[in-house]
């Protein structure tokens, strides 16, 4: 598992809306710039999250985003999974995105990549907004 940016920025403004927890929403532009993130990518970033219902939007003077559900409920890795795909090293041992491999050939290789992917898997399972806020 690689995080690409685009995960990476999102979990950034996750988190940020995790600190501004409640009913106020927070602007696209008060997130980009606490957190560092282009605004314009930003926002296809905050697109793509409230698609996945992470977070709700409002629009207006007083609009923005907030977290569509408490940052005790998102985890980590179901950001990572919606914006990168797999968790594990390779296809072949991903539980949701499996594809054959090379690595399939060497069964000892297998379970290696295997244990790794469980251990990250957990970790990012078990590890919520609230965690890392």
């Amino acid at each position: 598992m690689k995080l690409t940016t685009r995960s990476e920025y999102a979990l950034l403004a996750l988190i940020h809306l995790a600190r501004h927890e409640g009913d106020e929403y927070v602007p696209v532009a008060a997130i980009a710039e606490a957190q560092g993130v282009p605004h314009r990518f930003l926002e296809q970033l905050l697109l793509v999250l409230k698609r996945a219902r992470l977070v709700k939007s409002q629009k207006g003077q007083r609009g923005g985003y907030r977290l569509a559900r408490p940052p005790a409920k998102i985890s980590l890795a179901e950001v990572i999974r919606l914006l990168d795909g797999a968790l594990a090293p390779t296809e072949s041992v991903s539980t949701y995105f499996y594809e054959p491999t090379p690595v399939e050939r060497e069964r000892r290789l297998l379970r290696v990549f295997q244990e790794i992917r469980d251990l990250v898997a957990a970790k990012l399972e078990k590890t919520t907004l609230a965690d890392v806020r």
